[in-house]
């Protein structure tokens, strides 16, 4: 039988404005000297960005009050500012804010530097881990980040779950999210350049319909927010989104870094997590969240003297993906050959044709970095899979 030990709640919240950022930040410190405790080396993630650099900071305070030091590590991709094309999920390059972080509070730093050779050799890696297909380039950098970080610490401290439990992604400020009956994260996932439901085998497309398996996965979803009396309609979806992406989105991300840590022998400990963090901020309104009206407001407050000025105004950055061309071209080359073998499982789900018209559109337009260049990735993932597993289709 399964029961629920823990939900959320709904409660007014009652701190000030001076309260709610004190005891933010005081459960941040505590939240992250609990996790610091270790028998084993430990370290932490390093991006440069203001939830991995907060994480940082602190460790490091914690660490120099015990007279010891701390190993703070990041990713980055061999000729990356060559190849690099500024887009509203990469905003920058991380690379220079990692530098500035680190000389700010004094870490031993690791740069972890992949060429495009080590991801394709790695691919198919994260999907042995997680026994399903993977979110291709990103999951192979997590993959060998993990690997190497691993010969120096047993466990490392993330700054994953910031965006979920602080409002840091785009749909918390959009107003086509705020309108639309769908998991928002759907709508900055489709592309112009193909949709996901169209490449599928049209006997296939009719028997998933997966617009009406999402539908009413979204609306079991919304059946579950904890409601709050007196909110008006914007306060009451702004809930939700929350609710939506802590209880939606957030798990696949934990299961992700979960599975492709433990599967070189890491630990990865996300201190945003901590029950008591989440269920505070969860009852702290829009307004506050967002004070000074740049996303995760309330977090950039509570960093305050901890970090540069400009880390703390510092535009949120994804995680880094390579955007070097011969990465496309290795996708490209490795999907034109599956679909050119009549034994490629992933045949009986995906219309063929369309996939051999979008992988020559990207041959002859591989520096033009889209969503193309991982569905690909994606693609070959499930055929993998698909072979691996011996997934049949009835």
């Amino acid at each position: 039988m399964l029961t629920q030990y823990w939900k959320l709640e709904s409660r007014p919240h009652v701190d000030d404005v001076e309260t709610t950022i004190f005891k933010t930040r005081e459960l941040l410190y505590d939240t992250i000297q609990r996790q610091l405790i270790s028998d084993v080396p430990i370290s932490t993630l390093l991006s440069g960005g203001l939830d991995s650099s907060g994480v940082s900071a602190i460790s490091a305070e914690v660490f120099r009050q015990q007279n010891k030091g701390i190993k703070t590590f990041s990713i980055d991709f061999k000729e990356s500012a060559e190849h690099f094309q500024a887009t509203a999920a990469h905003p920058g390059l991380d690379a220079p804010w990692v530098e500035k972080v680190v000389k700010h509070i004094g870490t031993e730093h690791h740069r972890i530097l992949l060429d495009t050779s080590d991801l394709v050799d790695h691919f198919l890696n994260p999907l042995q881990a997680r026994d399903l297909p993977s979110m291709g380039d990103i999951d192979v950098s997590l993959y060998l980040l993990f690997a190497e970080l691993k010969k120096f610490a047993t466990v490392a401290l993330s700054g994953e779950s910031a965006d979920e439990v602080f409002g840091g992604y785009p749909w918390f400020y959009s107003e086509t999210a705020m309108s639309s009956a769908t998991f928002p994260w759907n709508l900055f996932a489709q592309s112009k350049d193909f949709n996901m439901e169209s490449i599928l085998h049209p006997e296939w497309a009719d028997k998933i319909r997966p617009q009406s398996y999402l539908a009413e996965r979204y609306r079991e979803a919304l059946a579950e927010v904890p409601p709050l009396p007196g909110e008006n309609d914007q306060e009451k979806r702004i809930r939700e989104i929350f609710y939506l992406t802590l209880t939606r989105w957030l798990p696949t991300l934990l299961e992700r870094k979960d599975r492709i840590s433990m599967a070189v022998g890491l630990e990865v400990r996300v201190p945003f997590c901590d029950h008591r963090l989440v269920e505070y901020v969860w009852n702290v309104p829009w307004e506050l969240k967002n004070i000074g009206g740049q996303e995760k407001g309330l977090l950039r407050q509570a960093f305050v003297g901890l970090l540069p000025d400009d880390v703390l105004r510092r535009k949120k950055s994804a995680y880094p993906t390579t955007q070097n061309p011969a990465y496309t071209h290795a996708m490209v080359n490795w999907i034109t050959q599956i679909i050119q073998n009549p034994e490629s499982p992933i045949l009986q789900l995906i219309d063929k044709d369309k996939i051999l018209s979008i992988t020559q559109r990207q041959s002859k337009n591989l520096t033009s970095f889209n969503g193309i260049t991982y569905l690909l990735g994606y693609l070959i993932q499930i055929n993998e899979w698909m072979g691996k597993y011996k997934i049949k289709i009835v």
